[in-house]
């Protein structure tokens, strides 16, 4: 089938999405920013960022927020674990609702992309990388293998994350399992199910 033939897609056509109507098909998707300063989302800014995706009745995603301390790669990225984070959220949040969108908050751990520097520490890093002549950046560390008693840490980050997003007034959450990320790195085994094993879990 080619173009002349394939029918045309219904971008603006109305979809239902579980419980919530979209007026049409087009989701503004994470991005990310780089401005939450101490991991809080910097309310003035983030408020009007949102708040100029929003369209009634369609679907945004937040940038990536990190489910706990340990799972941040870059600096200045925001957080959901706190309860300080959570209260930043509530306005950004209330202005995309006020604008009649509905938003989810796209939660996610870095894996062996995180930089301790930032975080805690959980994989007993070890320092690997050279700092180049400006500074600019975090020096790259070589991770261990997370231990299987680690991994009900991890879940539940994520659990106490998700319940944070929905009380900071998120519609719903997205779990960043691509990119290499840590659901992504347990992306192995012969079937489906143990490819899927720990982002189901």
């Amino acid at each position: 089938m080619d173009a002349n033939t394939s029918p045309a897609m219904p971008l603006f056509a109305p979809y239902k999405l579980g419980r919530f109507d979209l007026s049409h098909r087009i989701v503004f998707p994470a991005l990310t920013r780089n401005r939450a300063h101490n991991n809080i989302p910097q309310q003035a800014h983030a408020t009007e960022y949102y708040a100029q995706t929003a369209t009634n009745g369609g679907l945004l995603i937040s940038e990536a927020a990190a489910a706990s301390h340990i799972s941040q790669r870059c600096p200045n990225m925001p957080g959901i674990w706190s309860e300080e984070q959570v209260e930043a959220w509530k306005p950004v949040v209330k202005g995309v609702h006020e604008k009649g969108g509905v938003f989810f908050c796209q939660i996610w751990h870095s894996g062996r992309l995180s930089v301790p520097t930032i975080g805690g520490l959980l994989f007993g890093w070890l320092p690997l990388a050279t700092r180049p002549a400006d500074g600019q950046v975090f020096e790259k560390p070589t991770p261990q293998h997370l231990k299987s008693d680690e991994v009900p840490c991890i879940l539940n980050d994520f659990r106490i994350a998700a319940h944070n997003a929905i009380d900071a007034g998120f519609d719903g959450i997205e779990i960043n399992a691509a990119s290499g990320y840590l659901i992504d790195q347990f992306s192995i085994g012969a079937s489906s199910e143990d490819r899927c094993g720990l982002a189901l879990e």
